[in-house]
């Protein structure tokens, strides 16, 4: 019986180690890619270049939902957490993505423009990511799928001194 149970066992770590190497290895890089700017979505949409999977909305510009995940950034008003009502309709469409796809993870980057110490951009950047996340959990998603993470002031999109500047600077990207 043992012996069985070790042939078994064996067997499926076997299968399991050929699957996992028959898989592609992501591209995701992590590091968001501008897009142009559009009125709908503020100043640019930051997208994620991933490897296409058929009939993943996510990644397959052929699925009809393919155009309304590539928004992933969401912009904030100066010194606020609050989600401008003009980028709810991004933060619903990922978390009926995740809704949909249990096994999918986003990480959420809050960030801050420069104005401000370094530890009040880092805990605003924070909050601006978890209020991202409780929106989404809100409307379906499993908070153990989002991680939130922080980087104030630090990786900022643009680094010119001026007000439109620092608005593509407040911000929360979705990183899949």
């Amino acid at each position: 019986m043992k012996k069985r149970m070790k042939k078994s066992f064996a067997i499926a770590a076997l299968a399991a180690l050929i699957a996992g190497c028959a898989s592609q290895p992501s591209t995701d890089s992590g590091a968001p890619v501008q897009e142009g700017a559009t009125p709908s979505t503020g100043p640019s949409t930051g997208a994620v270049q991933e490897r296409s999977v058929a009939g993943d909305p996510l990644t397959d510009p052929s699925h009809p939902l393919y155009k309304q995940l590539q928004a992933r950034s969401v912009y904030f008003d100066f010194d606020s957490d609050a989600i401008k009502p003009e980028f709810a309709p991004v933060v619903e469409a990922h978390a009926r993505y995740l809704r949909d796809n249990p096994n999918r993870k986003v990480r959420i980057e809050g960030h801050a423009d420069e104005r401000g110490s370094r530890e009040y951009n880092i805990g605003l950047g924070q909050r601006r990511a978890d209020a991202i996340k409780s929106r989404m959990t809100l409307l379906g998603a499993s908070a153990s799928q989002i991680e939130t993470i922080s980087y104030g002031e630090e990786k900022p999109r643009c680094t010119e001194k001026t007000e439109s500047c620092y608005a593509e600077n407040r911000r929360g990207d979705l990183v899949y």
